[in-house]
């Protein structure tokens, strides 16, 4: 029997819970049953199983992550979305880890439940949104994006693992990146496509 109030929403809940805690490639049906205090076949009423629920606490986050950066962006543009932008992101990824790795792994998640979920396309949205404001368009807004993700997912994840271990402060070094960023988005290079060297 089902404990009463368990939903789809509370045992995804529940697994980004866990994620935090233990490591989102550590998450388990066994682990979240047991923060709910069920058996795990209960579980199997509102998720399919394991790569359903880890599909589901990355749609969670990635809903959660963008929310946080719509928020932190609204009013801003150039240096000052840029900054709000990846403070955002970084803080995302401090206070949810397991959450924010979900977040940037390759997961088969179910087509249906993407095409309901704002979160993913709203970041890309936001993100390409940003960068108009330093007058980009394609190809080099994709190369951009890329950029972009690569600085800051680098950096958070080198921060959360202990692996800056000069005495400068990881903050300093941040705001430099971020102003080097910036620096680089209004000077942006042309574009070298066809460009055989």
């Amino acid at each position: 029997m089902v404990r009463a109030g368990l939903t789809t929403e509370r045992v995804t809940v529940a697994g980004a819970e866990v994620a935090d805690e233990v490591g989102f490639e550590q998450v388990t049906m066994a682990h979240v049953a047991r923060r709910l205090g069920v058996r795990d076949a209960s579980l199997y009423t509102h998720v399919r199983g394991l790569e359903d629920l880890r599909g589901r606490i990355a749609l969670l986050a990635a809903d959660e992550k963008t929310l946080r950066i719509a928020e932190a962006t609204a009013g801003h543009s150039g240096k000052g979305a840029l900054f709000a932008f990846a403070d955002a992101w970084r803080a995302y990824a401090h206070e949810h880890p397991g959450r924010y790795m979900a977040t940037q792994t390759s997961i088969a998640i179910d087509p249906e439940l993407v095409a309901k979920a704002s979160g993913p396309r709203r970041a890309v949205e936001l993100t390409y949104s940003m960068l108009r404001g330093y007058g980009l368009a394609e190809p080099d807004l994709t190369d951009a994006v890329r950029l972009l993700r690569s600085t800051f997912h680098g950096f958070v994840t080198l921060e959360a693992s202990g692996g800056f271990g000069h005495a400068r402060p990881a903050q300093d070094s941040w705001v430099r990146a971020l102003d080097a960023l910036h620096t680089l988005l209004e000077h942006w290079p042309p574009s070298r496509e066809g460009d055989p060297s």
